[in-house]
């Protein structure tokens, strides 16, 4: 097995702050891309002149220096360093992709250790306080460092097969919701072949023989949630579950892990009980940004209350509670929301009388359900890759630990064992 040796980040590399430079959000003669807080990970801060700059080659790790997010890591970027950002180049004792996983692995460590009253950032004397443990041989670092390459790219595959059905699915819930499903399960034929098919609304086209309704015709119930007035009303453990905006999502599928209160059996049924949550509620925030998250209610889930940021919608039974969620996932819904609501000092939101206004389509229940089906079908898709993606990024989180603190030996995986 192999020799494991721990030196200061500074025998392992050169330090170097970007500085700042002129800056465009377009590529020119003597510019190149600007390697900011977006860049380091690949996203875009536009471009920055190269004369005068501190440049970054591939082989370079860039460190996030200033910011909340401090000490976060890119790599494999090539261009101007911004100020922000400082380029750490490796010395021959280190292999550049295994550098920059070990110091991933430390992000935490550094941000606990961050500086400055204002602004944060990272010591300055990082180099002499963060300590790293490495493989002597460079064969057994090249080796860790593909092994965890091989996860990311199976990572970056599942986000991008996670994007490409989002997109399919936002044409898809267009077409759903302007042309409908017809009782063999097709779609009615595009307005441009069969205008005679079609109405024009407040909405837009629709199938004829639908309606638009308001959504107060077709909930029994449109109202808001409150917070308990007193700490004596939160309750450990058993209880019933208190709804925050976090344990709403932009797919529909509540997420109890962001946030888990709990308020008394009394207090639900008593000075709560305007915002009591019942199975087949539908839910959406009403403050933000963003706006657009929802959750519906289920029969697994029972009954919980919400706070004053959420707005819950009860369907009537000519209304499915799914075909609803559906409907406020929608662009049109989104913009219909976006153009009224009030903006007060950055913060959105929407007053129970938009809710109650909101145009809803209206036709036979059956053609709801044909509806959801193909809408849910889609959803089930990118549900399946998430669960992928969750399980990838665990095992990169535990692979990552064993294998840059030798817990694990390299030589013992085979790295396409792991690439998914």
């Amino acid at each position: 097995m192999s020799e494991w040796v721990e030196s200061p980040l500074a025998q392992l590399v050169t330090f170097q702050k970007g500085r700042k430079v002129d800056t465009s959000p377009f590529d020119g003669d003597g510019y190149a891309p600007y390697l900011g807080a977006s860049g380091i990970e690949g996203g875009d801060d536009g471009f920055a002149a190269t004369r005068l700059a501190v440049l970054a080659k591939s082989t370079d790790t860039l460190m996030l220096w200033d910011g909340e997010r401090s000490g976060l890591v890119g790599y494999g970027r090539q261009g101007v360093v911004a100020s922000t950002v400082s380029k750490l180049s490796p010395s021959d004792k280190v292999e550049p992709k295994y550098l920059y996983y070990a110091l991933s692995e430390r992000f935490d460590w550094i941000q606990h250790r961050r500086t400055g009253t204002g602004v944060p950032h990272v010591p300055k004397d990082l180099g002499r306080l963060l300590r790293l443990r490495y493989p002597k041989q460079r064969t057994i670092q090249k080796r860790i460092a593909t092994i965890l390459t091989g996860i990311d790219t199976a990572i970056e595959k599942t986000e991008a097969l996670i994007a490409k059905y989002q997109q399919i699915k936002a044409g898809l819930m267009h077409d759903l919701f302007t042309r409908g499903v017809l009782p063999n399960g097709q779609l009615r034929p595009p307005r441009e072949q069969a205008p005679e098919l079609y109405q024009e609304t407040t909405i837009g086209w629709i199938p004829d023989e639908w309606r638009v309704e308001c959504a107060s015709t077709l909930c029994s119930l449109i109202t808001k949630g409150t917070t308990p007035a007193s700490d004596e009303m939160w309750q450990e453990g058993d209880g019933i579950r208190f709804l925050r905006v976090d344990n709403l999502t932009f797919d529909g599928q509540l997420s109890y892990d962001a946030s888990n209160f709990k308020i008394a059996v009394k207090t639900h049924l008593g000075d709560l009980a305007r915002s009591r949550c019942l199975p087949g509620d539908v839910l959406t925030n009403i403050v933000g940004p963003p706006l657009g998250k929802v959750g519906v209610i289920s029969e697994q889930t029972g009954e919980v209350n919400i706070n004053q940021a959420i707005a819950v919608f009860r369907p009537r039974d000519g209304l499915h509670p799914g075909f609803l969620l559906q409907w406020l996932t929608t662009e049109t819904v989104k913009r219909w929301f976006l153009q009224r609501a009030k903006q007060t000092s950055g913060q959105l939101n929407l007053t129970l009388a938009m809710c109650q206004e909101l145009p809803v389509p209206s036709m036979g229940i059956h053609e709801q359900e044909l509806i959801l089906a193909r809408a849910q079908g889609c959803e089930r898709l990118i549900q399946s890759e998430w669960g992928k993606l969750r399980s990838l990024k665990g095992q990169k989180s535990g692979l990552m630990h064993d294998l840059l603190t030798g817990k694990v030996h390299a030589e013992a995986l085979e790295p396409e064992t792991v690439d998914g």
